[in-house]
């Protein structure tokens, strides 16, 4: 039954990420960008400050262990970013002409949409081994309970929208082939299947650091959210377009608040 869950939920967030991020980016969806983002980012911190530390702190696992652990997950995080950025700053330095510098201030780590960094391979290398750290999550809030395990997969499925949407559009352009660029991101969605396999086994044989596995998946969450989504949001905008994004923010919170009901009605 739990591996099972753990399957469907891993699969979900895994494939169904890229196929709304597909309906986002070619669809009847692709103006209502910015409004899945802000929901994204509510969805995230929710699940981060309302179910996964709670869960966490409700443990024998003392409170400054897991607030170390917090921090940690938060800088290990930063550095991915950093690195991430370097290495994409360093390419775009080889391909791009030097007088375009003036426009990197706007540009983002996570985001994929300038011209092809080294390949379309190192895009989907790099899809999949993110997509697998998701799965080991999922896993992980699965095994402390069904409920937390739901909200996680609903969390993982919200941030990763946007992340596949960068990936659609570095395939699109290098490939004029939508079909094959949707598998291709597709194929590395699905590896979040064999992250929640491989979280389960782990988890299992090392379920006194459960606590621990649920505090990194809240780091997780809450610095996508902070560091990630909304700086994108962080926009001079109309007092009707600021509330539009604070209403998407908190539908994020609620949606997250009622799958969690829902869930433990069962």
């Amino acid at each position: 039954m739990l591996l099972a869950a753990i399957l469907t939920g891993t699969l979900l967030a895994g494939i169904g990420s890229v196929w709304l991020a597909a309906l986002l980016s070619f669809g009847v969806l692709s103006r209502y960008t910015q409004h899945m983002l802000s929901m994204a980012a509510g969805a995230l911190l929710a699940t981060a400050f309302m179910h996964l530390l709670p869960e966490a702190f409700e443990s024998q696992a003392g409170a400054q262990d897991l607030f170390m652990t917090l921090l940690a997950g938060l800088v290990f995080f930063f550095l991915l970013d950093k690195a991430e950025l370097w290495h994409h700053g360093h390419e775009h330095h080889h391909h791009h002409d030097p007088h375009d510098e003036h426009n990197h201030g706007h540009d983002h780590g996570r985001d994929h949409s300038h011209p092809p960094f080294a390949g379309t391979w190192a895009v989907l290398t790099g899809d999949s081994v993110h997509c697998f750290g998701d799965g080991v999550l999922i896993a992980s809030a699965f095994v402390a309970d069904l409920r937390l395990g739901a909200i996680a997969a609903l969390a993982v499925l919200a941030h990763e929208v946007p992340h596949h949407m960068g990936d659609l559009m570095v395939l699109r352009q290098s490939s004029s082939n939508r079909q094959a660029a949707l598998l291709k991101v597709s194929l590395a969605g699905a590896v979040t299947a064999l992250g929640g396999l491989l979280g389960y086994w782990l988890v299992d044989q090392l379920h006194d650091y459960l606590p621990y596995f649920l505090v990194v998946a809240s780091s997780s969450f809450a610095y996508v959210a902070l560091a990630d989504l909304i700086p994108q949001l962080q926009k001079r905008l109309s007092a009707r377009q600021t509330a539009a994004q604070i209403i998407w923010l908190f539908t994020g919170m609620a949606l997250v608040t009622l799958v969690s009901g829902l869930a433990h009605g069962h």
